[in-house]
C-alpha cells in the first residue's frame, strides 16, 4: 500500500485510473470502516482511502483536538484489506490557505437533525469531500448508513453538483449487543458500553410500535427520549421522519405507507452517539 499526503503525488499516482472506488475516514479504524473497505471494492479497482480529521466539520467547542488518532494501527489494518493508495494529508497539504470557500448543503436539509445540534457541521462535510473527490477523482464513493443524513447529503450534492462519482451506502456494521460501531465508543466506561445498546433498542422500539399502526409521531418520539432520559442518558433527539427527504411525515405521508426512518443522537455520560433504523 502506498501512502500518500501531497495532492499531486497523489493524481500522478493515480492518474489514468478509470474505476477508482474511495473510502473516505478520519481514522482510528474499527471494523465498520473495514467493511466500507470491502464493500468498495466490490464497486472498483483500485481502492484509495483517505484519513483526515477534518477541523471544519468541528464545533468549537467539539473533540476535534481529543479525537482518537490510530495512524500505524490504522495503516496496519488498511494493509490486510489489500488497500492500494492510502491519502494521509495534513492540514498544510489539504489546506495549503485558509479554505474560505465552503460547499453549503440546503438549509431544509443540513439545519435539521444533526445539523441543528452541530451547527456547520455539514457546511464542513460537504467542504471537505467536494474537495477529496477533487484529489481521487472516484468513480464510486463508499459511506455508512449510519450517518444517514451525512449520506443523503453527500449523495444529493454529488447529483446537483453532477459529479462522476457514484455514492454507495453501506449497511451500519454494529456489534453483536446492537450497538452501532463507532470511533467514539472508546470513550465510552466500560460501564457506559453494557448501556450503549439502549439507543438502538429504544430504535427498535419506536419502529415496532410503527409497523403496529401506531402513528402518533410526536408521542413516538417523546415516549423514546423520555425512556431514555430515565435510563441517564442525554438525548438531543429521537425523530421520525421520511426516508426520501428526511422531512416530518404528514397525516398523508403515513396514511400511504411512506418509506420511514428512526433516527438518535444522545449522549451517554460525555460521549455523544448517533444511530437510525428504517422502518
Amino acid at each position: 500500500m502506498k501512502i500518500i499526503s501531497s495532492i499531486e503525488e497523489l493524481r500522478d499516482q493515480l492518474s489514468g485510473q478509470l474505476r477508482t472506488a474511495f473510502v473516505p475516514t478520519m481514522g482510528n479504524l474499527h471494523e465498520g470502516h473495514l467493511s466500507l473497505m470491502r464493500l468498495a471494492r466490490r464497486h472498483g479497482d483500485p481502492v484509495v482511502a483517505s484519513i483526515f480529521v477534518n477541523r471544519l466539520q468541528f464545533g468549537p467547542n467539539e473533540d476535534f483536538d481529543k479525537y482518537p488518532r490510530t495512524f500505524q494501527a490504522d495503516v496496519e489494518k488498511l494493509e490486510k484489506e489489500g488497500v492500494y493508495v492510502l491519502f494521509a494529508p495534513t492540514e498544510k497539504d489539504l489546506y495549503p490557505e485558509p479554505q474560505e470557500y465552503r460547499v453549503q448543503p440546503p438549509d431544509g436539509l443540513g439545519n435539521i437533525l444533526e445539523g441543528e445540534f452541530r451547527p456547520g457541521f455539514f457546511n464542513g462535510v460537504c467542504t471537505v469531500v467536494t474537495k477529496l473527490f477533487s484529489c481521487v477523482q472516484p468513480r464510486v464513493a463508499v459511506f455508512g448508513k449510519k450517518d444517514y443524513q451525512q449520506l443523503m447529503i453527500v449523495r444529493n450534492m454529488a447529483r446537483q453538483f453532477a459529479l462522476p462519482t457514484e455514492i454507495i451506502g453501506a449497511e451500519t456494521f454494529r456489534a453483536e449487543d446492537g450497538l452501532a460501531l463507532s470511533s467514539r465508543n472508546m470513550y465510552l466506561s466500560p460501564a457506559e458500553r453494557a448501556e450503549a445498546p439502549a439507543l438502538y433498542a429504544a430504535l427498535n422500539a419506536v419502529a415496532t410500535e410503527v409497523r403496529a399502526g401506531h402513528l402518533d409521531v410526536f408521542q413516538l418520539e417523546h415516549k423514546a427520549m423520555d425512556g431514555l432520559a430515565a435510563r441517564g442518558w442525554q438525548p438531543d433527539y429521537v425523530s421520525i421522519r421520511k426516508r426520501i427527504d428526511l422531512q416530518p411525515p404528514n397525516a398523508g405521508d403515513l396514511a400511504q405507507g411512506a418509506p420511514l426512518v428512526v433516527l438518535a443522537a444522545a449522549k451517554l455520560g460525555t460521549t455523544r452517539l448517533i444511530d437510525n433504523l428504517e422502518i
